[in-house]
């Protein structure tokens, strides 16, 4: 059976990962970390409770580790697209688990909440923002976040997102970001806007379930 350390993970990840008990990746992150760590963009077919969280967590933690550039102010390198504040709390919660033993900083932006600490997180630059696309925009529409350094975005449970209406505000962001990026798509389903939306982001992919 293929364990973590067959995966060419960076030793403070798997080291996190030891710390949380873990040893063998689920399916779809044997399939899915190997060809991320290559930089390659990912189309995943992907219930809640599959591990795909970790499965784009992982190789994004590897790839900042082993980077020597800087997080420029009011900017982050990952960002993170979840459709509600709990399932971003919780993608949060994971990057600092499965990061505790890197320098990786992670902050959560989401609506609901005082908008102040948030600002703060982000104003001296985070290296993985994770977000629901409202309250991001309202960032960025007042200047407290630019989005040109991003090297990696995630869009996890896009249908989901699309079920909330969040398609337009998403397509705005994604116009945003810079033409040369990796790019991860995670959903339960692939109706027809968002198989779309995936054909538009992704260049050759590789597709996981």
């Amino acid at each position: 059976m293929t364990q973590f350390s067959d995966l060419g993970l960076a030793e403070p990840v798997l080291r996190a990962l030891s710390h949380e008990g873990y040893v063998s990746p689920t399916p779809i992150q044997a399939q899915a970390i190997p060809s991320l760590l290559d930089g390659k963009d990912l189309l995943g077919i992907a219930q809640t409770g599959t591990g795909k969280t970790a499965a784009f967590a992982l190789p994004i933690l590897d790839r900042l580790s082993k980077s020597s550039d800087k997080t420029r102010q009011k900017s982050c390198r990952v960002l993170v697209l979840a459709p509600t504040r709990e399932l971003a709390a919780q993608i949060g919660d994971s990057f600092r688990a499965y990061g505790r033993f890197t320098k990786t900083s992670v902050a959560v932006v989401v609506g609901g909440v005082a908008p102040g600490p948030q600002i703060k997180a982000i104003n001296p630059g985070v290296d993985v923002l994770v977000a629901t696309p409202g309250r991001l925009l309202d960032h960025v529409d007042s200047g407290k976040l630019k989005l040109d350094q991003v090297d990696v975005v995630v869009l996890d449970e896009a249908d989901h997102m699309l079920d909330l209406g969040f398609l337009p505000p998403i397509k705005r962001i994604i116009k945003m970001l810079p033409k040369s990026r990796q790019n991860l798509f995670f959903s339960a389903t692939m109706p027809g806007q968002i198989g779309q939306l995936a054909g538009d982001m992704l260049s050759d992919p590789f597709k996981g379930s």
